[in-house]
């Protein structure tokens, strides 16, 4: 069970005074001898809390039209993307290589280039070579069982 932040207690919302009862906690404070500053920290947080819910409220009301909170939207599926075939993207790779050399030619580094990527090119035909002849086992094979 993990923590949530702010600690054990999780995130307590302070209480919401009403008009009277701040007026008693002022007249409380003045009659207790709370010094200046423990005076100002409880008058802070009275009021950083009243007006942050009072925006808060006004911001739904401005956003939402009111400032009930509004039912949660189901989650849209999530339509999966095709699998690309594995011919498919080796054709897309020679591709690529080709038109690299291309440009390697026309800034005049062909040479340099050239032998690494003839030999990356000619992986790739063995590799569609092998996933061809596979394909066709299985075709042949569909074909004997129909």
């Amino acid at each position: 069970m993990s923590v949530r932040q702010g600690g054990i207690f999780g995130n307590q919302q302070k209480a919401q005074y009403s008009k009277e009862t701040a007026d008693l906690l002022k007249g409380m404070m003045k009659e207790s001898k709370l010094t200046n500053f423990q005076q100002r920290v409880i008058n802070d947080s009275m009021k950083d809390y009243n007006s942050a819910k009072e925006k808060e409220r006004l911001t739904d009301i401005l956003v939402f039209g009111t400032d009930k909170p509004l039912p949660k939207p189901k989650p849209m599926p999530v339509a999966p993307k095709p699998v690309k075939d594995r011919f498919d993207e080796i054709q897309d790779e020679i591709a690529e290589r080709r038109q690299f050399l291309a440009e390697m030619e026309t800034l005049g580094q062909g040479e340099m280039y050239r032998k690494q990527i003839e030999t990356e090119i000619s992986q790739y035909i063995r590799e569609m070579e092998v996933i061809d002849k596979k394909r066709t086992a299985e075709l042949n094979r569909m074909k004997q069982t129909q």
